[in-house]
């Protein structure tokens, strides 16, 4: 067997807190908490949802949003030594993330290279911020409605020979755990996971992660 690739989160799970809510509770747009809401309970698709709630930001908040999600950003404890323990047991590490490409990138720039890495992107060349969806839902996905269709990406990279690990931690996963040959998961995810009698591992550091994926390979102290 090949060796398993890691497909990890960014928004919640690299990073401690949701950067996508962070925005929208500081820039506080009319109307985005419903939305919200209406996200989380599965009335309405992520890409819609997520989408929707961008659209609410003037273009011209461009400047003081990037800012701002850059400074309060916080990297969760023991990602470094994550990502260099997978560059030394030669596990392939993607970053798949429902969030945007002009945070995502240049938080990840000092952990570097990746794999890859996917995510959602902005145009800011109206009035109002435009979401653009560059990975989308293939075929057999089940959703039709991610913004970064994660489970897409995985099929895409996965060959049959070859296990998939993902690490997640909020609905925006929830597609890739239900696919996944083995979930790390915190927070909503860990309680749907939880509730529909899929198994997991729960972390709050990656020092745990990689006691998690050491176990998981059967690495030899």
């Amino acid at each position: 067997m090949n060796k398993p690739i890691i497909f990890c989160d960014f928004d919640g799970t690299i990073t401690a807190n949701d950067n996508i809510i962070a925005i929208m509770e500081k820039f506080d747009p009319p109307g985005w908490v419903p939305v919200k809401d209406q996200i989380l309970d599965q009335s309405i698709s992520i890409r819609e949802g997520v989408a929707k709630m961008f659209s609410l930001l003037p273009v011209s908040e461009k400047d003081e949003i990037i800012s701002y999600v850059l400074e309060q950003a916080e990297i969760r404890e023991g990602f470094s030594d994550f990502v260099a323990y997978s560059k030394k047991q030669n596990l392939p590490l993607y970053i798949v993330s429902g969030g945007i490409d002009f945070f995502v990138h240049p938080l990840l720039e000092p952990f570097g290279p990746f794999d890859d890495i996917y995510c959602n992107s902005a145009d800011f060349s109206g009035d109002l911020i435009k979401l653009e969806f560059p990975h989308g839902c293939d075929d057999a996905c089940t959703s039709q409605g991610c913004g970064c269709c994660k489970p897409s990406v995985i099929r895409d990279l996965l060959d049959k020979d070859t296990k998939s690990i993902v690490i997640g931690d909020s609905i925006s996963d929830w597609e890739a755990a239900k696919e996944a040959d083995f979930v790390i998961a915190r927070d909503l995810l860990a309680e749907k996971c939880h509730e529909a009698g899929i198994n997991y591992e729960p972390f709050e550091t990656f020092h745990e992660v990689i006691a998690i994926v050491d176990e998981y390979i059967g690495v030899k102290s």
